[in-house]
């Protein structure tokens, strides 16, 4: 079998290893793939492993070897699932790999606005702690999590997660759950206006789909608190950036922190660079070591089955 991968540097910058892969056939990595270059890359290949490229009824058409798409991610919004349907092209993804690595960046995220450690931290290496007259001093207004509330819009594996942690932080647990599953346990089920207009903190955990796009809106925002946090985990596209960089601006929304973007790589002229209270990472909630490591390992198990012909977390 020939399997190719078309965007490893993401999940393999060199750190970890392709190795398991090797047993199933003969591998060719391409660290980065640009679109124009896809279907040529593909070739006659029978499986291909990829991340964000995008696989159009074009690609398809144009590779008629291809069996099988293996997405090195949970979201496989860049396949077109319904025509790899039609052409009986196998489709599978990573579900649950990076539960616990998003899960703390959410907290990561929230403790920056609490705590302030950066701050204070270039406070002291800029020496103002040399020259205060106290034992102690803060630039900003500190914060406590116990007794805050926190919205959890969406409440699949990552948002109960987050849940989890909440608890033990001690704050009031929310949660607007899509599909009226009852799977909660300490948390509260709310209608989306009291899960925007009670938290403190709100924090993402959705797919992008049709009803989801841009769920953070200014009329949305409208509902917040103005001293609430908005944290982003989950994709770009559930929020209008626009909208939200004028609350920043405008002080209708206290902070807001994300880790995703409408447009990735961030476009220069991303209207969050510069708004104010505004905390960005390039997509990394996913990145730690041990999370790649466990991708790769379900990314294998996932080529195994459709070779045994049991094929495993199928979207399609």
């Amino acid at each position: 079998m020939k399997i190719t991968v078309l965007d490893g540097h993401a999940a393999n910058p060199g750190d970890v290893s392709w190795d398991l892969f090797k047993q199933y056939g003969n591998l060719t990595i391409y660290d980065r793939t640009p679109q124009e270059l896809v279907i040529e890359r593909i070739g006659d290949s029978e499986a291909i492993l990829l991340n964000k490229i995008q696989i159009t009824k074009e690609v398809i058409d144009s590779c008629p070897n291809l069996k099988y798409i293996g997405v090195l991610a949970t979201g496989y919004n860049v396949v077109d699932i319904d025509y790899c349907r039609q052409k009986n092209i196998i489709v599978t993804n990573i579900p649950s790999y990076s539960t616990d690595s998003v899960a703390q960046h959410v907290f990561a995220f929230i403790l920056e606005f609490t705590n302030l450690v950066k701050i204070h931290s270039d406070s002291v290496k800029n020496g103002d702690w040399i020259h205060s007259p106290d034992f102690c001093y803060w630039t900003n207004p500190l914060s406590e999590l116990s007794n805050k509330t926190i919205g959890i819009y969406g409440f699949g594996n990552i948002g109960q997660q987050v849940a989890k942690i909440a608890h033990a932080f001690n704050m009031n647990v929310i949660v607007h759950v899509h599909n009226n599953k009852s799977y909660t346990n300490n948390e509260k089920v709310v209608s989306l206006d009291e899960l925007f207009s009670s938290s403190d903190f709100v924090t993402l955990h959705a797919p992008l789909t049709k009803e989801t796009e841009n769920i953070i809106n200014e009329k949305t925002i409208s509902k917040f608190k103005n001293s609430a946090i908005l944290i982003n985990t989950a994709r770009g596209g559930l929020v209008d950036e626009n909208a939200v960089k004028n609350a920043l601006n405008s002080d209708k929304l206290a902070g807001y922190a994300t880790d995703v973007l409408k447009s990735e790589p961030m476009d220069k002229n991303c209207p969050l660079l510069t708004a104010k209270n505004c905390i960005i990472t390039p997509h990394i909630a996913w990145a730690p070591k041990e999370t790649r490591e466990r991708l790769l390992n379900i990314a294998a198990e996932n080529l195994k089955a459709f070779i045994n012909k049991t094929p495993i977390n199928v979207i399609n």
